[in-house]
């Protein structure tokens, strides 16, 4: 069986920051750790570290028994990439070498069709089935009947941006959980699953024989799965690691008793350290007029150079300190209103009411539709009013409809997006985007700029460009945005998959607080509590309310 051994790994940014100090983690045969801490401290950079994808600037990574990576781009692929090349993409080094010259040779005996294009292809061929390529594609076919519903011959010449990023998630977890890798390393799997498909993964994560290291916030996932809790801890000479030997459940009552702890061992080094001094102090002061004393203030000298020489105890880590303030506005009684709304190919007709200051969840399972009634409802509705456009910087892309959806007066919808491009912040620092300003919002002096960075703890990034940012901080700079931009009714899809769970406890305390209303779809069984409706997406195409979360729709049946 194998294992990962992380051995004093120091990371630097290129803009000279220190990201990672002296981490050091092992993941024994068949355990199960999960690695967590606040967005921005290098939980990707140590993955990439350990993938092999990037090099640690100290120290060094071990492993044995192979390696399958899931990195964090799986469930927003947004190329022209088919089924059958995110499947190899995961596959091991010596399949993907034969894919891609398989592939290539290919494209040459189309275009020329000489003879040694057709050697090449056949010797491509070869030693495909030397990878063994054609053992899995048996284990792909296994693998899209499952995650998809459809043999891979018919699967695999599907554009990946066809599925869903649930879809695209499940795909890859059941090849790597069905391969041979002894080895996982999955950058945080369950996002866009929906509550189904975690349940899943719990379950084969836990009767799995593979050694894995996850990156998760999902609390249920890490109390069910996890047999240590690794937590990066963010710190003035970069993030160091803290490892809780047991479950999640007992993981904060732990991270509590170490923090006073910690606090206690600070108080009595400074305590001593000021003895120490003012013992000096005083027999310098003897010594001036007492040579007998010169001897006592040497040895009093030599202590407190000792004392200093070994240092004071572990720093207490940086609290991150995550305040939301969406403050919304009144509307119109009823926010959004739905006349016989059929989401064409996706959910029969149905009628809706909003109310003002409602909190409405939107669940189902992956691909029945739900992020299409979102984008539609930021869109505006079906024939949107200048005051129903949305708030943000992205205009949704039009969704095939019938019957109508209207906005009430004064709605003015702040959309964020579970996958979606952000050209007009792309390449610009966070403070230069809050100083200028766009069209919603008015610009912020330089000061101003960086306290509300600090309330939605970026104010260290605030020099950094967007694109820069971890998939977590953008998420947080996006709901800032939200803030700072007046929108009165909140569109969130999946507003908690990238978010540290200190960060999505700020984001609660927010909606709670916030003067508006709320839609979001979410796969988060714990983030739903807080919400007052729940309209569920059924899986055989119907639209439905419900008293409580409900979880177990499946897939909704249409032709594939």
């Amino acid at each position: 069986m194998g294992h990962v051994d992380i051995n004093s790994v120091s990371f630097t940014l290129a803009d000279g920051r220190p990201l990672l100090n002296d981490v050091s983690l092992r993941v024994g045969e068949g355990a199960k750790v999960a690695l967590i801490g606040p967005n921005g401290t290098g939980k990707t950079t140590l993955g990439r570290i350990v993938a092999g994808d990037l090099d640690a600037h100290e120290g060094a990574v071990t492993r044995s028994g192979g390696l399958g990576v899931m990195r964090q781009f799986v469930g927003k692929v947004r190329d022209d990439s088919t089924v059958r090349d995110l499947l190899v993409s995961v596959a091991p080094e010596p399949v993907r070498h034969a894919a891609a010259a398989v592939d290539r040779t290919e494209l040459r005996m189309m275009e020329r069709d000489s003879e040694q294009d057709q050697l090449d292809y056949a010797q491509a061929l070869v030693d495909w089935a030397d990878a063994g390529g054609y053992d899995y594609e048996t284990l792909w076919d296994v693998c899209t009947v499952a995650a998809l519903g459809v043999p891979f011959e018919k699967a695999q010449w599907r554009k990946v941006t066809t599925l869903s990023g649930g879809e695209q998630k499940r795909l890859v977890l059941e090849a790597l959980l069905r391969g041979p890798e002894e080895v996982l390393l999955l950058d945080e799997p369950d996002n866009y699953l929906d509550v189904p498909a975690k349940r899943w993964l719990e379950e084969r994560l836990v009767e799995s024989p593979k050694t894995v290291l996850f990156i998760s916030h999902d609390r249920e996932l890490l109390d069910r799965v996890a047999t240590r809790i690794a937590t990066l801890e963010p710190g003035g000479a970069g993030s160091t690691l803290w490892v809780h030997p047991g479950r999640f459940s007992t993981y904060h009552r732990a991270r509590e008793e170490r923090f006073e702890k910690l606090d206690e061992l600070r108080r009595r080094w400074d305590e001593e350290h000021a003895k120490l001094k003012a013992l000096v102090v005083m027999y310098k002061q003897k010594a001036a007029y007492n040579s007998d004393m010169a001897s006592r203030l040497q040895a009093a000298r030599n202590r407190l150079a000792r004392f200093e020489a070994a240092g004071p105890p572990e720093a207490l880590p940086l609290k991150q300190k995550v305040r939301m303030r969406l403050t919304g506005g009144r509307t119109a009684k009823r926010a959004v209103i739905a006349d016989r709304l059929e989401l064409t190919g996706l959910m029969k007709p149905f009628d809706l009411e909003v109310w003002y200051g409602e909190r409405v969840a939107v669940l189902g399972s992956n691909g029945s539709g739900k992020s299409h009634f979102l984008r539609l409802v930021a869109a505006g509705g079906s024939d949107p009013e200048p005051e129903h456009l949305p708030v943000g910087d992205v205009r949704p892309a039009p969704v095939a409809h019938t019957g109508r959806l209207r906005l009430g007066s004064r709605v003015r919808p702040g959309w964020f997006a579970q996958t979606h491009e952000h050209p007009s912040l792309m390449g610009r620092t966070l403070l230069e985007i809050l100083h200028r300003g766009d069209e919603h919002r008015a610009g912020k002096p330089r000061d101003e700029a960086s306290r509300a960075l600090d309330r939605y703890g970026l104010a260290r990034a605030g020099e950094q460009t967007f694109d820069s940012l971890s998939g977590g901080q953008q998420a947080r700079f996006q709901i800032l945005l939200l803030e700072l931009s007046g929108a009165t009714c909140l569109l969130l899809d999946e507003p908690t998959d990238n978010l540290d769970l200190h960060s999505a406890e700020a984001l609660e305390e927010g909606l709670a607080a916030f003067e508006g209303t709320v839609l979001a779809v979410t796969h988060d069984r714990w983030f739903a509590r807080g919400f007052d409706r729940f309209l569920v997406f059924g899986g055989d195409g119907r639209v439905y309310e419900a008293d409580e979360p409900v979880w177990d729709e499946g897939r909704v049946e249409r032709a594939r």
